[in-house]
């Protein structure tokens, strides 16, 4: 067991000032695997207090651009060297099938270090505009101190997302770890603290949610951004109007396959298998809404049905294991409530449907609903679990606006062997993603969603855009010129 007894604030590991801890519980083993302290309102004060000094002393947005690349690619270098450690950390935390946790858990977030690192050295920092009204050196500035809260489903993945940028800009970051999975961020954060990263540039306080509250809400705070749930979400968003703070929302999504008469289904299917059900099931961006027309609606069922029986269930740290546990008991009776609707609302379950029999653990059983009409609650709300809906259209159009029936708007899919039809037919589709053939956009493309599925973007060059500020210096002409 991994206990801790510190929180990371000011460049050092230090007592809390209260005594409750997080307990952080084994989703397969129902085991307590860890603990944590349990920030108080208290330290959320000194954690604000040593960022808010860092950023206002200079002490990491006066450093050179190379200097914080370097850094972070020291961060990349010890990260990678510890790779299957920290996949079998998350394993632990929170239920992630170990043959996934290599690539999605650890190798998404070495992938974000080189995207962002790659990015930042020619992001628009500096530049001179001229026009016949005037000629500026327009600037992007570091916004501040960045209040990040992260997730349970993909912890280090996350926190990468959210800190390479915020860093590289030059702001400093008080980190909020899910209750779920802070071990996993308490080991990255002190391969910060390895790497050399200045005093109070980050730091870390695992807390409930009424401290988390108080964290968005802190005057100090000059910017926030949240990835979670939709309902969240909206409360992070009115405590930042009240204070006009910064705010950037990554949230839910109910995501739609547009699967059209032409697509390979064999190759379809295995797209599904980390399209739909990877994480089992608990990503925001998969594809859980699978519309297939009528005329070939029986064949591409019978595809999910193998598809879904070649998808072992049970124990996350058995490298055969495709589907492991809920993060939570509470997350495995949310999912298992949701199939219940499924069948009143005059669903048909053709795969699944249960809880699987296994000795301990939080599990429920991929399943598969078909007879889905479009407002079925379990085609309009996110489940979070391995729960497909599959839905019949007839024909192009209507498949369309079924996709687009839904207050959500994150990711998306069309699959088809007409690559150029299937992108005219993505255009059409209101999402922030959308994806050919499976075919993933890649982290140097913007993410983010419309709708309930959040505010503003991260990854690509976009995802620097919400921690800085833009700054205008009107210079005269020649001194402009001198300066090109």
């Amino acid at each position: 067991m991994k206990s801790h007894t510190t929180l990371f604030i000011g460049g050092e590991w230090i007592p809390s000032e209260g005594t409750g801890k997080i307990d952080v519980i084994s989703p397969s083993s129902e085991e307590i695997v860890g603990t944590v302290p349990a920030a108080t309102t208290g330290d959320v004060d000194r954690a604000v207090a040593a960022a808010r000094r860092a950023f206002d002393e200079g002490r990491w947005s006066s450093t050179g651009l190379a200097e914080r690349i370097a850094l972070l690619r020291r961060v990349r270098t010890a990260l990678a060297a510890r790779q299957d450690e920290f996949a079998a950390l998350v394993t632990d935390e929170m239920g992630s099938p170990i043959a996934q946790s290599g690539p999605i858990q650890v190798g998404a977030p070495l992938a974000l270090l080189d995207t962002y690192t790659e990015l930042a050295a020619s992001y628009p920092f500096e530049e001179i505009r001229t026009a016949a009204s005037g000629s500026a050196l327009v600037t992007h500035e570091p916004v501040g101190v960045v209040a990040a809260v992260v997730p349970w489903n993909v912890p280090l993945t996350v926190t990468v997302q959210k800190l390479a940028p915020a860093l590289l800009t030059g702001c400093t970051v008080v980190l909020k770890p899910a209750p779920e999975t802070p071990l996993s961020v308490y080991a990255l954060t002190e391969l910060f603290r390895q790497a050399g990263l200045p005093a109070g540039v980050l730091n870390v306080v695992p807390a409930d949610r009424d401290v988390s509250e108080y964290l968005v809400g802190h005057p100090g705070v000059d910017k926030v951004t949240f990835t979670g749930s939709t309902a969240a979400g909206r409360r992070i968003a009115s405590i930042c109007g009240g204070n006009l703070t910064r705010v950037t929302l990554e949230l839910g999504g109910k995501s739609a396959a547009v699967v059209l008469d032409d697509a390979d289904f064999e190759q379809t299917a295995e797209a599904l298998r980390l399209g739909s059900l990877r994480n089992s099931g608990q990503i925001c961006t998969l594809k859980t809404r699978l519309l297939v027309s009528r005329r070939r609606h029986d064949e591409f069922v019978d595809r999910l049905r193998g598809l879904i029986c070649s998808m072992p269930v049970g124990d996350p740290h058995d490298p055969a294991t495709q589907i492991g546990p809920m993060v939570t008991a509470r997350q495995r009776d949310r999912v298992s409530d949701y199939i219940r609707i499924g069948k009143e609302e005059g669903a048909t379950v053709v795969a699944g449907g249960g809880e699987p029999e296994q000795p301990h653990g939080w599990f429920v059983d991929p399943t598969i609903f078909t007879d889905v009409k479009p407002d079925m609650r379990i085609a309009q709300e996110e489940i979070f679990g391995p729960v497909l809906a599959v839905i019949p259209y007839a024909d192009e159009d209507e498949a369309v606006a079924i996709a687009n029936n839904s207050s959500y708007g994150l990711s998306g899919a069309v699959f088809t062997q007409d690559l150029d039809h299937g992108l005219a037919l993505a255009r059409r589709i209101r999402t922030g993603t959308v994806e050919l053939n499976g075919s993933p956009a890649g982290f140097h493309a913007p993410f983010g969603g419309v709708k309930a599925s959040g505010i503003g973007r991260e990854a690509g060059r976009e995802g620097f855009e919400s921690y800085v500020e833009p700054k205008s210096y009107g210079l005269p002409p020649t001194f402009a010129d001198s300066l090109r």
